[in-house]
């Protein structure tokens, strides 16, 4: 088989030896670009460097030194984007992105991107984005978060990236980007087919139809085929040209010149009308979808050739000629001079170490804390305009929806740079009034009403953490969150662990959800299962049982968004909200009063409550569950059965030391989980105890169903209940007394 890498390595030469090189489409001039002889010789060394990376990426997995070879070949006009953007104009790139990468870095005076790209090449802890994780494109300094997505699901968190721009200025909060920043981000015509890049797109030309400011160039690399599925002729171009509220361009990204000339207009045209344009760029792809990839599976070699043929890199070459700027001796001396460069230094950065063991590797998952200022509370007479609809009932016990809402109140009135988003969460305050108000008392630039798109409200929430804001975004209910969990996993978790802590994503996103929910039905309204959230490194998982709780861990989920960068998961029951009593109706025993800042009394990250120190008993709950054990907890109390019951509240990470020590002194411990017995917290919980807490002598479960919720009174009979607890407690029991006599 014919080495493809070698051929396109060699061509250049040849097509230069045998003054045979392929002719531009378009006649552009220099003057008409807008670029001078330097800068052309500049773009093209920047694509020469990138096409050299390439090659040498596949030589050092050959010989196991690169362990990444999806490269930029034929995507190398990206460079002339780059050179029309500034440094600070914020860029989630795709893997074909080197060369932009490579240009940027040349603005950013001591900047090495040809030993810093091997470097993640080569695994090596010392990459100076991702400390050796993965083969990333990103740089702090030069504003590209890192991306390791291939299926366009960096988009939604460009878009919210670009809403921010305008909202700082408007709110006044301290931005990361200036003012008249454009956001950029790139990606292949076969991702524009992903509901991500659909979703993002939309929400961009949504919110720019009602003149909404979305400074966001959206480039789509034109290659023609995804791996090895070909792109329809036509396609992106019928799907993009005359979209509303969509600017659209296009250019030949195998000419610098014409690519030069087309981002910059569209650069300054973003910058000057704060709108989103479409930048549609034709290239090729050269050398297979990566190193593993045989085309001659499913491409003739006809195709290849034509492919090859279109080379970026020879067609600058015949610009600098038809130019004058360079002969064809001076193409090849650079041209060679690259590669020896290339492997030199890939030579030393392979040498470089290597992570060697898992602390070091989870080092970034959690990122580094921040030294911020101490938060100045409100005054009395600001705090009295702010409740003031509410002077009548603030001295009263209130349900959980009520004190979430007054938490909401203070929280936002504290930290001017809170901004919410969600579906229906403005005027009307969303499905249960939880944001009732927030809206009149904040404005609608701070209590976002969003389209209904849960993959753009949680990219619009990682886009504004990106420039300096704190979102708090919701999901409307728990089911809703699957077609979109890509957003909080693939995207914003990871993005801490790739940057080497350089970049985080701090945000609180509420979530509604779990069951027992009466007057709406079915497994989308009450759905019991968040197993989705909790194998996700560094992810901060919070459930509150009731109101008080849910003030002071809701402060503290903001604290640790606010000050330590943390992804968290606020996760509100929804058969709790409305919730006042607990054994009776009227006892108003679930209805707690409403603690303001200035007395709170802190629940930190982990700690559970505990309530009765009964020896008989340990019962282990959270949520809807640790409401129903409070209940079997009186009639069991009426038997003469004694028992202490933990709250979990934290449910991710779990607490084991604080567990345990809970559970320290008793032999019988009872696991009440409304999820389904497969997947649920309880399996872990389980293994917690049987591994750690030697001296148990029982531990049981009670579990919902493995079963998805059906409608009506059938919905509790696939959940746990009352009287289920109380008979699986009386059983252990009876059974210890029996073993014992």
């Amino acid at each position: 088989m014919l080495d493809r890498n070698a051929i396109v390595r060699h061509n250049l030469l040849r097509w230069l030896e045998e003054d045979n090189l392929p002719q531009p489409v378009l006649d552009v001039s220099l003057a008409e670009a807008g670029l001078t002889d330097t800068q052309l010789v500049d773009l093209f060394e920047t694509q020469v460097m990138s096409r050299h990376l390439d090659l040498q990426s596949r030589q050092m997995q050959k010989q196991g030194k690169s362990f990444y070879t999806i490269g930029s070949a034929g995507h190398e006009g990206n460079a002339a984007i780059a050179a029309a953007l500034r440094v600070d104009d914020m860029a989630f790139l795709h893997y074909r992105s080197g060369a932009f990468a490579i240009q940027r870095s040349k603005q950013k005076p001591g900047s090495t991107p040809l030993y810093d790209m091997l470097l993640s090449f080569a695994a090596s802890s010392e990459d100076p984005i991702s400390g050796g994780r993965h083969k990333v494109i990103g740089s702090h300094e030069l504003f590209i978060p890192p991306q390791t997505s291939t299926i366009a699901s960096h988009l939604p968190k460009a878009m919210g990236t670009a809403y921010s721009v305008a909202l700082n200025k408007k709110l006044g909060t301290d931005a990361k980007l200036p003012d008249d920043a454009v956001v950029v981000c790139s990606f292949g015509d076969a991702s524009a087919n992903h509901s991500t890049a659909q979703g993002a797109i939309n929400a961009a030309c949504w919110a720019a139809f009602q003149s909404i400011p979305m400074p966001l160039i959206f480039i789509c690399e034109d290659n023609g085929i995804g791996i090895s599925t070909a792109t329809p002729q036509g396609w992106i171009h019928a799907n993009f040209a005359n979209r509303a509220g969509l600017e659209y361009r296009y250019c030949d990204g195998l000419n610098l010149l014409d690519t030069y000339r087309t981002a910059k207009q569209a650069a300054d045209w973003v910058r000057k009308r704060r709108k989103p344009l479409f930048l549609h760029v034709r290239t090729v792809r050269l050398l297979g979808h990566a190193g593993s990839d045989s085309e001659f599976a499913y491409r003739s070699q006809a195709a290849i050739e034509a492919s090859e043929r279109q080379d970026p890199i020879a067609h600058s070459a015949s610009l600098l000629l038809s130019n004058k700027v360079m002969t064809a001796e001076q193409i090849a001396t650079l041209y060679l001079q690259m590669e020896s460069r290339v492997v030199r230094i890939s030579e030393m950065a392979a040498a470089r170490p290597k992570l060697t063991n898992a602390t070091q590797i989870k080092a970034s998952i959690v990122p580094p804390k921040l030294a911020l200022t101490e938060v100045v509370g409100i005054d009395e007479s600001q705090r009295d305009s702010l409740f003031a609809h509410e002077k009548h009932n603030l001295a009263k016990p209130q349900h959980l929806a009520k004190l979430i809402n007054w938490a909401l109140l203070d929280l936002m009135a504290q930290h001017k740079e809170i901004v919410m988003c969600g579906e229906d969460i403005g005027r009307k305050g969303g499905v249960y009034n939880v944001t009732a108000k927030l809206c009149d008392k904040f404005g609608p630039s701070r209590v976002i009403n969003t389209l209904l798109d849960e993959q753009s409200i949680l990219g619009m929430g990682i886009g504004m953490a990106h420039n300096g804001l704190l979102p708090i975004p919701e999901i409307q209910f728990l089911a809703y969150v699957h077609n979109a969990e890509d957003q909080i996993r693939g995207e914003a978790a990871t993005l801490p662990f790739f940057s080497n802590g350089q970049y985080a994503n701090p945000m609180v996103i509420r979530i509604a959800g779990l069951a027992y929910q009466k007057g709406f039905g079915g497994h989308f309204h009450n759905d019991n299962s968040f197993a989705v959230f909790r194998d996700i490194p560094g992810l901060i998982l919070a459930c509150p049982s009731n109101g008080a709780d849910a003030v002071e861990m809701l402060r503290e989920c903001v604290r640790l968004a606010r000050e330590e960068q943390r992804l968290v998961v606020f996760l509100e029951p929804i058969a709790l909200y409305m919730k006042k009593d607990l054994h009776e109706e009227g006892d108003n025993l679930w209805s707690f009063p409403y603690v303001p800042p200035a007395q709170a009394k802190p629940i930190a990250l982990g700690e559970p409550a505990v309530h009765g120190n009964g020896k008989d008993l340990c019962i282990i709950s959270y949520g809807n569950g640790y409401y129903l054990s409070r209940q079997a907890e009186k009639q069991l109390a009426e038997q003469g059965i004694q028992t202490t019951l933990i709250d979990l509240r934290w449910l991710a990470p779990l607490n084991q030391d604080a567990i345990l020590q809970q559970v320290a002194g008793h032999q019988q411990v009872l696991i009440v989980d409304e999820c389904r017995q497969t997947a649920s917290i309880s399996e872990a919980l389980v293994t917690m105890l049987s591994e750690n807490a030697k001296t148990l002598s029982n531990i049981q479960r009670v579990c919902a169903e493995d079963c998805f919720i059906p409608l009506g009174s059938a919905s509790y009979e696939v959940l746990p209940k009352t009287q289920d607890i109380v008979n699986t407690a009386l059983s252990m029991l009876n059974k210890t007394i029996r073993e014992a006599s």
